[in-house]
């Protein structure tokens, strides 16, 4: 449920005003309106980020210890991991939106993206930011890595007990567990670590093709 709400927040925060800009035309924002945007942006996608990698755990925990299930996923478990993602991604987002906001812009002032990303909105301010940019990298290097390697080695152990199963049912029961997470995983990690875990020199204006796979269709499937 607390996935299902990101993705309809993350929805809403980009497409509404996406399909009006190219509805009518005027492809404009307020600077205060697209600092709330990044806000809203990173606090969404660093809170569905980490409950994804955490995620991870709740199906390792009902594949190789169905019985168990109920003691060690209690409710108590359930709101910790929910909050620690949704307070992650709140923190995150108004930190990242103060720091953007307080940088002087000047100039031509068009953010190349279809919504006010934050890499693409740093290119216009009038001040030295590779600073903060080399701050950001190694902050999604660690933020995006560690859930990603958290989801990989949890789905090793979770392969180990099904090939230790003889029985087809219960191959098919852990694969109708695995494949709709996997599937968001895939496409969610896939894309966000093709944009931001690159260098500066090496990000082209293609990884709006790739914005679009974790911010519509991800949230859509």
């Amino acid at each position: 449920s607390q996935v299902s709400l990101m993705d309809l927040m993350l929805v809403c925060t980009n497409v509404p005003m996406m399909a009006a800009n190219f509805l009518s035309g005027r492809k404009s924002i307020s600077f205060v309106g697209c600092g709330i945007h990044i806000g809203l942006f990173v606090c969404l996608i660093g809170s569905e980020g980490l409950l994804l990698g955490l995620m991870a755990y709740d199906h390792y925990v009902a594949i190789s210890h169905p019985l168990h299930y109920p003691i060690l996923m209690n409710q108590r478990v359930c709101l910790q991991i929910t909050r620690s993602s949704w307070a992650f991604g709140i923190i995150d987002g108004l930190i990242q939106m103060v720091v953007v906001m307080n940088f002087p812009y000047c100039g031509l002032r068009e953010v190349n993206h279809f919504f006010c990303e934050m890499l693409s909105l740093l290119k216009l301010a009038c001040v030295d930011t590779s600073l903060f940019e080399k701050v950001i990298f190694a902050y999604c290097v660690f933020m995006l890595l560690f859930p990603f390697f958290i989801i990989v080695a949890t789905y090793a152990c979770i392969l180990g007990a099904v090939l230790q199963m003889h029985s087809s049912q219960a191959w098919k029961k852990s694969l109708a567990i695995c494949s709709s997470h996997l599937t968001a995983v895939t496409l969610f990690y896939g894309a966000v670590m093709f944009i931001y875990l690159r260098p500066r020199h090496y990000r082209a204006p293609s990884h709006k093709v790739a914005s679009v796979v974790y911010t519509v269709l991800t949230p859509m499937l």
